[in-house]
């Protein structure tokens, strides 16, 4: 339908919004009643968004719903200034019939507009906009670290196929390194095409002491610190994460929504009357997923209650799905430290007589 036709009220009822973002465009598409209503492309700027649905629907009750992405929350925070009730979803919330897997741009606004309809859609937790400017230096920092450790292994794959490293050879790319393959080699394209790499290397290398200073200066007035500083197995880096991303963990109800923020809930299989409980459903913060875990392995190694869980487990199930459930633990302790105010406490082990 042509969002131009005549207006009509539609006071006292609800309308649910699909929205799929791109860069430069909104598709969107409008349910009422159970049925589709109004659908149409518009340029991507939130406060005109804003208006054309209350515009289209005036009188109405209006849900809106998009995908989380590369458009952060600058959408959501515009609709709910103009009094439309809005929720940014996990892409992988949004169920896709096996039948219907072809990509378009209202294809997916409908999917987002019908299931939101149906109550199938959970927003996730929207950060303030201080709590985005915090991020902002850890994230960045370790968007640099990957591109570092992008160009060592380009350096390195270059002098395996040179012949100057072996497959199977596991020292670490240092400087000190790629000065003897420098040396070594007698190639002119390789030595022009490493020392190109290097020097972004150690761009790369002034850019992330750069941040880390600055990262440094955001701990000393951070008052979630000390905190996280307590925990076994947390470093300076890896609290700076943390804490930027997850601030202070009792403003979480429970640990259930916790772990979903994070991405730790168990996915769940039915099938006539029987549920079965699968791996984690990978749907919240990967990056604070990723550190904790990084966390974990060192923490079994401080405290002596989390070792002694690592190994209780372990011979029930892998390696890698009792991480997990140390980490979900793990995390427990650190929300009820929270909780109390106070810092971590290692739990002591009763040794065996």
């Amino acid at each position: 339908m042509n969002p131009t036709t005549q207006l009509q009220s539609y006071t006292g009822q609800s309308v649910y919004v699909g929205i799929d973002v791109h860069k430069r465009t909104y598709a969107v598409v409008t349910r009422v009643n159970q049925r589709e209503e109004k659908r149409w492309t518009t340029v991507a700027e939130p406060k005109k968004l804003g208006q054309q649905l209350h515009k289209f629907f005036p009188g109405a009750e209006i849900y809106s719903a998009y995908e989380a992405g590369f458009s952060g929350f600058g959408l959501h925070r515009e609709l709910m200034s103009q009094g439309i009730t809005n929720i940014v979803v996990h892409a992988a919330a949004i169920e896709v019939a096996a039948n219907n897997r072809v990509k378009t741009d209202k294809r997916d606004a409908r999917k987002i507009a019908e299931q939101l309809e149906a109550g199938r859609l959970r927003g996730i937790r929207i950060p303030t906009e201080s709590q985005e400017s915090a991020r902002l230096l850890s994230r960045t920092r370790s968007q640099l670290v990957y591109q570092r450790t992008q160009t060592q292994n380009c350096i390195r794959m270059k002098a395996h196929q040179f012949g100057l490293i072996s497959a199977d050879d596991r020292r670490r790319m240092s400087h000190k390194l790629v000065k003897d393959l420098l040396e070594e080699s007698h190639s002119e394209a390789f030595c022009c095409t490493v020392m190109s790499h290097h020097q972004v290397w150690k761009t790369l290398d002034e850019e992330i002491k750069q941040l880390e200073a600055q990262l440094k200066e955001q701990a000393a007035s951070d008052p979630y610190e000390e905190t996280y500083r307590s925990v076994p197995g947390v470093g300076f880096i890896s609290a700076r994460i943390l804490a930027n991303e997850l601030g202070d963990l009792s403003q979480f109800a429970n640990e259930r929504q916790l772990f979903s923020y994070i991405g730790l809930t168990p996915a769940e299989y039915s099938s006539g009357e029987n549920t079965r409980r699968g791996s984690i459903t990978k749907q919240g913060n990967r990056q604070v997923r990723s550190i904790l875990i990084e966390v974990a392995w060192r923490a079994i190694r401080e405290d002596g209650s989390l070792s002694a869980y690592y190994e209780q487990l372990k011979g029930r199930r892998g390696s890698k799905r009792v991480i997990v459930a140390v980490v979900r633990k793990l995390i427990g302790r650190i929300r009820a430290a929270f909780r109390d105010q106070v810092l971590y406490q290692i739990e002591e082990v009763e040794a065996v007589a």
